[in-house]
């Protein structure tokens, strides 16, 4: 069915059960597994107060510090149900384009990830990554919530 899944993480709780679910699949399907975690670029829209009190790189470098510990504890979770697995780390770019764009480059055949379900103005707002992904996909994405 399928031999590569890309599953998408921010550390929140529902990616994380996202994951959980991802890596079952994999686990279960003997498939190899892609854990992407993307945090986005710099935007002048809605200042950020971290970007406002310190220099770009000191944002940038928390960014990383943050990706690096969502992807240690999906990396261990892996480990634990020992699956094929790499990680990555997508900087700069938005969520939807930069889960779209590894899926693709990785030659992932599903693409899991969370939905946080916001509705109406809040995902106006907010954005509808999942819905984005989704939309724009080539394979077939799984939506959890």
């Amino acid at each position: 069915m399928f031999k590569h899944a890309l599953i998408a993480t921010d550390g929140s709780e529902l990616s994380t059960r996202a994951l959980a679910t991802g890596l079952s699949l994999a686990k279960a399907l003997e498939a190899k597994a892609t854990i992407v975690t993307v945090t986005e670029p710099r935007t002048n829209l809605i200042p950020d107060p971290a970007v406002v009190a310190s220099p770009a790189s000191d944002y940038d470098s928390a960014l990383a510090t943050a990706a690096k510990t969502i992807l240690a504890k999906a990396e261990a979770e892996a480990r634990k149900l020992g699956i094929s697995f790499d990680t990555v780390h997508v900087p700069n770019e938005f969520p939807a384009e930069g889960i779209l764009k590894e899926a693709e480059a990785r030659g992932c055949d599903v693409i899991i990830m969370a939905s946080h379900g916001r509705r109406a103005v809040a995902r106006a707002l907010l954005g509808g990554e999942a819905l984005r992904v989704v939309t724009n996909s080539t394979i077939p994405v799984l939506v959890c919530r």
